[in-house]
């Protein structure tokens, strides 16, 4: 199937790596027009470039997702340039590692803001929008870390994902009556050109063997489950998430 999302103006933000450039490379696919928000403006820039000559129309804008003068300046241009907002896709996070009592309270603050923050910020800045044109699809990308399982010096980011999970629950509620949906993805080990830059090659292999379907996600796997979501195969779905893990999460234990 395609042109799914033809014509749908798509915001992603945290589009320029990783998860949200397969999202935005999936989406473009799919006919959306696209306007990514990241901090990193060469990264973004590069992906846009690459989007734009495959034939997308693609509008990157430089975004702080935990300041709201910016994710209000990336919805305003959005509208500027579209007249409306279809598509919410919120991607950004961070996941420093750190034991507990070495966490600072500045860094705690940093997670937070950029990844649950930031999901309040770009949800209310696009909401009235959305309830304008009646029509709306929103998705976030929570994790199975926080909401489904721990992990040990990750308990910030395990914090906010999970958060992540129960904003969108309530938020799903309020604006149903403006044919708006909400609901999240929640990948397990995906492998990003980061996670292989940053772990060694026997990390892969053994979580490799604690999944199931015996391989770590893809950035597409994660993407078309975004799509779904976004798209009106999905219409009747809201204030639900989808674990997308390779079966990581259903053995009682490794054993």
């Amino acid at each position: 199937m395609a042109d799914r999302i033809k014509n749908k103006v798509a915001v992603v933000i945290g589009a320029s790596q990783g998860i949200g450039e397969g999202i935005a490379i999936r989406l473009a696919e799919e006919g959306a027009k696209l306007v990514l928000g990241d901090i990193k403006k060469e990264s973004g820039e590069a992906l846009a470039d690459k989007l734009k000559k495959k034939g997308s129309e693609v509008l990157f804008i430089k975004t702080d997702i935990s300041s709201l003068q910016e994710v209000r300046n990336l919805v305003k241009q959005t509208i500027d340039c579209y007249q409306r907002i279809d598509i919410l896709c919120h991607v950004a996070g961070i996941y420093p590692f750190n034991f507990i009592e070495d966490i600072s309270e500045e860094e705690w603050d940093r997670v937070m803001n950029i990844n649950l923050k930031g999901v309040f910020l770009a949800t209310q800045s696009c909401i009235p929008q959305m309830k304008k044109q009646k029509y709306g699809r929103i998705v976030f990308m929570s994790s199975i870390s926080g909401s489904k399982v721990g992990q040990p010096t990750l308990s910030h980011y395990c914090a906010s994902k999970a958060g992540i999970v129960g904003f969108m629950r309530s938020a799903s509620l309020e604006v149903a009556r403006y044919n708006i949906t909400i609901n999240a993805v929640e990948p397990g080990n995906i492998l990003t050109k980061g996670l292989e830059d940053f772990v060694e090659p026997a990390f892969v292999e053994a979580q490799e063997k604690a999944i199931p379907l015996g391989r770590l996600g893809q950035p597409r796997d994660v993407a078309d489950a975004v799509l779904f979501l976004a798209s009106d195969d999905s219409k009747y779905i809201t204030g639900q998430s989808i674990v997308v893990d390779g079966g990581q999460i259903i053995p009682e234990s490794l054993a």
